[in-house]
């Protein structure tokens, strides 16, 4: 994560990119060492929001590549099962995008949005402003307790 930070907003951008594929990372604590070190707030918003949105979309279209048949073939997942999901995810559809900044489950919710061919517009709008929001609570955070992060992060 050093490292990350170390190369600025290009880190920043990287770093959201791959938390928000099934790489476990996280993209909130490289935002707040970037702005601790000076960042531009909204910069860095702006970096972080779009590079984990897309790191989203990619895991999207990972699904959407996916075929049945494989899931079938190499996991042993019964068609049954497939179908049970898939009448979960129709329920929430592209609301469920929403949620796709969740550590954890948010990759697996894309990568469900893409497999099942959720609406990609709805499912990118609702992703892009998941994540906005998400990274904008985190920068709430920091302005309001700036000097405690900073403490933290420069020990």
């Amino acid at each position: 994560m050093d490292s990350l930070i170390d190369l600025g907003y290009w880190g920043l951008f990287i770093g959201s990119f791959l938390a928000s594929t099934i790489i476990p990372f996280s993209a909130d604590l490289l935002l707040i060492g970037v702005l601790a070190l000076g960042g531009n707030v909204w910069g860095c918003l702006l970096i972080a929001t779009v590079g984990n949105w897309l790191g989203g979309l990619t895991s999207y279209w990972i699904g959407w590549l996916g075929k049945w048949k494989w899931l079938e073939r190499w996991f042993k997942v019964k068609p049954e099962q497939l179908s049970r999901q898939k009448s979960r995810i129709d329920k929430y559809g592209y609301g469920l995008a929403f949620f796709t900044w969740l550590p954890f489950v948010g990759d697996l919710f894309a990568i469900a949005l893409g497999f099942y061919k959720v609406n990609p517009k709805l499912s990118a709008f609702y992703m892009l402003l998941g994540r906005f929001l998400r990274f904008l609570v985190w920068i709430l955070l920091y302005l309001h307790f700036a000097d405690r992060f900073v403490h933290f992060i420069t020990r």
